[in-house]
């Protein structure tokens, strides 16, 4: 069998293509995104049903054929096939629940939901999907001398900084995050700072942050780490090949994914077309790209029918880890929303808390970016634009955890543009037996 390969090309088609350990982030004839290219000849050369039992085999803390159990290097030939074992760098990334929502389903008139529990890899979010992968290349270009920058780097609302300061910290290489100033919330803005990178809070959002790291990387100061370099794509597509296998290799009828620079509602495709391309999955689920009100550019333009996503600016939203106007991945997302056959719908905050208060209230313990994906499940319900009859999966993006502050504040009814209908206050009592026993549920 000729082993699989894969190169850099142009998301538009122009000619030309680049190794995986080059620095090169848009197509110098169009200057447009880029993609990730596999030898699909070499790879159809095993059958579908020798990949199923290679990947099933894969998924097992004693499986050999990887440098250690993950989900993502389990599907190592599909990704980035020519980096050696010593220079993958890895958390145990992916293989995560796929969790059967069924109280919530009931309520929201649902016949099968499931949420799939992203956050709750290495550093608590879905970014740890892609950061193995772009890391694991950039130490397989240094280490081969065919990479020299100060840093690796990225702008973040939050989760990106965290996956790439943790997967940095293990490579043993420098990292750089440019945050908005005072728009992280604290369980995120500590992380790149536990794990050693440089940070730096700037007075601007995230549209500005990237502004910046993309003229860095423009100048060769340092690596450029977010969504726009496909290698983040190639590790977030594991989400739908594992969606699929643990729903037997079969493909759900919808999708939903809360989505602000679009690279995840990009990887979901590739994930899924892939798959089918290569006949473990016979079709395609349709997609539901999921935005804040507040940040909600492509929502905007296809309630327009445009084909271009419009920058907007951003407002204030709980759920600040898709606060971005600008989204980067745009033209990658309208290519899957258009495969797909997919919508685009929106939360306002009332909705997106609510609707985790609502989850929370069946066992699942959401984050607000979670809140927006199942928010916008139970209105296309509603609306019958998703059947009653049919399977739903929504992909949670990260660990609750990160966001105690939006958690505390709902119940303590503080936050801006919520009322919070839900919730569940603490109730001071004496330390007296009967008058707990008088407190007690009926």
């Amino acid at each position: 069998m000729p082993k699989p390969t894969a190169h850099f090309r142009c998301f538009r088609g122009c000619a030309g293509a680049w190794p995986l350990t080059q620095a090169i982030y848009r197509c110098p004839t169009c200057d447009g995104l880029l993609e990730v290219a596999h030898d699909r000849a070499a790879l159809a050369q095993t059958s579908a049903d020798e990949w199923r039992a290679r990947f099933d085999a894969r998924w097992s803390p004693t499986a050999r054929e990887i440098p250690m159990p993950s989900g993502v290097w389990s599907k190592r030939e599909w990704v980035a096939p020519e980096v050696p074992d010593d220079c993958i760098v890895s958390t145990g990334e992916g293989m995560t629940a796929l969790y059967p929502a069924k109280l919530l389903a009931k309520q929201s008139g649902i016949r099968e939901l499931y949420v799939k529990q992203c956050g709750t890899t290495h550093t608590g979010s879905f970014k740890d999907l892609g950061m193995t992968v772009l890391v694991s290349v950039v130490n397989q270009a240094v280490r081969q001398g065919s990479l020299k920058v100060r840093a690796i780097a990225c702008a973040s609302t939050g989760d990106t900084s965290a996956a790439l300061a943790a997967y940095g910290a293990a490579a043993g290489l420098p990292v750089v995050v440019l945050l908005p100033r005072g728009m992280v919330s604290v369980g995120q803005l500590v992380q790149p700072l536990a794990h050693g990178a440089r940070v730096l809070a700037l007075d601007t959002d995230f549209d500005g942050c990237m502004r910046i790291v993309r003229e860095l990387a423009a100048r060769g100061l340092v690596y450029l780490a977010n969504s726009m370099n496909p290698l983040r794509i190639e590790g977030q597509k594991t989400v739908a090949i594992e969606i699929a296998q643990q729903l037997g290799w079969q493909a759900p009828d919808w999708v939903v994914i809360p989505s602000g620079n679009l690279g995840n509602a990009a990887a979901l495709y590739a994930g899924f077309a892939m798959a089918r391309d290569l006949g473990l999955v016979d079709r395609l689920p349709r997609l539901c790209v999921a935005q804040a009100a507040n940040a909600d550019p492509m929502y905007r333009a296809f309630m327009k029918g445009q084909t271009e996503v419009t920058p907007v600016v951003a407002k204030a939203t709980q759920a600040s880890a898709i606060r971005i106007g600008n989204p980067v991945s745009a033209p990658r997302a309208m290519a899957a929303l258009k495969a797909m056959n997919g919508v685009v719908e929106e939360a306002t905050e009332q909705e997106l808390a609510d609707a985790c208060a609502k989850a929370d209230r069946t066992g699942l313990y959401a984050c607000p970016h979670t809140g927006v994906g199942l928010a916008c499940a139970m209105k296309l319900r509603a609306r019958g634009v998703i059947a009653e009859s049919e399977r739903v999966v929504v992909v949670s993006t990260a660990s609750a955890l990160k966001f105690t502050e939006f958690k505390l504040g709902y119940h303590e009814k503080k936050l801006p543009e919520v009322d919070s209908t839900l919730a569940n206050e603490p109730i001071a009592l004496p330390a007296d037996v009967e008058t707990v026993v008088q407190h007690l549920p009926p």
